[in-house]
């Protein structure tokens, strides 16, 4: 039997790829790492997260939690690998940052249906089945290959990593743990400001010297990772009506909010790491250092990983992409993840999903139909087909991008239920009708 050939082994390449050996069909997956390594990886491990430890919202009144549910429901491998490294994290779900990858990458060594090959592809077959799940982080040689293949020239935009600092080097008689309005546990360290360490800080961040970008590459930020020193330079306030919004983050010793505040999160299992939430950056490594540290408890911090700016290559998937992922000039090569215009890890990981799902079905020449629009799964996979090629942009998963409910409910939170129970009812039926899908799960 030919195996699918899957490019990258990120979050979605590696959930194509055990959705597909689920079904019994042998896997080349291909990884450059340590052959030659990204900007943004320190390590070979395979599902390495860069830019955060936090796979976001828990609960169905946000769209991400809506999708990790359903993904669940789906037998995701990178959900289930998520749920087992958890840390702390209050409403979100956090991991264990290097158990999660040790994990993944032992999943995918040890499968006897998975053959992981660690060499940079520069050329894509043309005589099998291919998913290109390279990620934002695609080597030239290969983005080049890809241009060529989609007619469309390179976008990309810039993506900046947070810091993270060591637990043990943090100031516990300045900063206190709660979690926004006492929900969850007390899992985060909040760092608070009074008026006048606010502006001295966000003047500071505006003063900060900036990595600069080669001539030729113009800087595009995507909204929901913006540098935390481009927000600042919006304005005095924009901090604190944002990432540092001290609302619902009472301190214990005053009995009020403060002004503004840090929040640390949990990175690892033993809560050795911690990272500054909402403060990625393109500050020189010097310049973070300098004024990361007038942050009140974090003075003396110690960093285990300062922050970083890197390209992130995605490709306008409007123009070349079917309802099934693959190239409309090219049946047998299909995307999946960060390069197909999803943002984000639980995004990654479903956008993986459905590639090896639909791979897997053309694999096995057997009929099928995506899932519908009203689920989290098929509201994330209509965006990157249908939105306008204009100025086309990431997306996060978001309700916005659902069908409307057929009866108005005001209230939002009844609202987002109300979507969220119409999706998963919907799920089962879609996993009822779809032989395929109940093979993947324990129908």
């Amino acid at each position: 039997m030919t195996p699918i050939t899957i490019i990258g082994a990120g979050l979605a390449g590696c959930e194509a790829a055990w959705q597909i050996a689920q079904q019994g069909i042998p896997v080349d997956l291909f990884e450059m790492r340590p052959q030659r390594m990204t900007p943004a990886h320190q390590s070979d491990r395979l599902g390495e997260l860069v830019c955060s430890n936090s796979l976001r919202g828990t609960g169905l009144h946000n769209a991400v939690g809506l999708l990790k549910e359903e993904l669940r429901r789906c037998n995701s491998l990178i959900i289930s690998t998520a749920d087992s490294h958890a840390v702390p994290a209050g409403g979100a779900l956090a991991v264990d940052r290097d158990g999660f990858a040790e994990q993944l990458t032992r999943t995918m060594e040890e499968h006897p249906l998975i053959t992981v090959h660690r060499q940079e592809v520069t050329d894509i077959p043309t005589d099998r089945l291919v998913i290109i799940a390279s990620g934002p982080l695609t080597s030239d040689a290969l983005a080049e290959k890809i241009a060529g293949l989609t007619g469309q020239g390179q976008l990309y935009f810039y993506d900046a990593i947070a810091p993270i600092v060591e637990a043990d080097s943090i100031d516990r008689e300045q900063v206190y743990a709660a979690s926004r309005y006492d929900r969850g546990g007390a899992d985060y360290l909040n760092c608070p400001f009074d008026k006048e360490q606010y502006l001295a800080f966000v003047q500071g961040l505006c003063k900060g010297e900036k990595v600069t970008p080669h001539d030729f590459e113009k800087v595009v930020h995507f909204e929901g990772c913006m540098p935390i020193e481009v927000l600042a330079e919006r304005g005095e306030m924009t901090l604190a009506f944002g990432p540092m919004k001290p609302v619902g983050l009472r301190d214990p010793r005053t009995g009020r909010d403060p002004f503004a505040v840090v929040q640390l999160r949990q990175d690892d299992r033993h809560a050795n790491l911690y990272n500054l939430v909402g403060f990625q950056t393109k500050l020189t490594y010097p310049e973070q250092q300098r004024v990361f540290r007038t942050i009140p408890g974090l003075e003396n911090v110690k960093f285990a990983r300062l922050g970083s700016m890197h390209r992130n290559t995605f490709i306008n998937a409007p123009t070349c992409l079917t309802e099934t992922l693959h190239l409309k000039q090219a049946a047998n090569i299909f995307f999946a993840g960060q390069i197909t215009g999803v943002e984000g890890y639980v995004e990654s990981a479903a956008s993986g999903f459905l590639a090896g799902f639909f791979a897997a079905v053309r694999h096995q020449d057997k009929s099928f139909q995506p899932p519908p629009e009203t689920t989290a799964l098929g509201a994330l996979l209509n965006y990157p087909v249908n939105a306008s090629p204009e100025n086309f942009q990431p997306m996060n998963i978001t309700y916005g991008l659902f069908p409307a409910l057929e009866k108005r409910i005001r209230k939002r939170r009844d609202r987002r239920q109300a979507l969220a129970d119409r999706a998963l009812a919907d799920l089962e039926l879609w996993r009822t009708n779809q032989k395929i899908a109940c093979k993947l799960n324990t129908c």
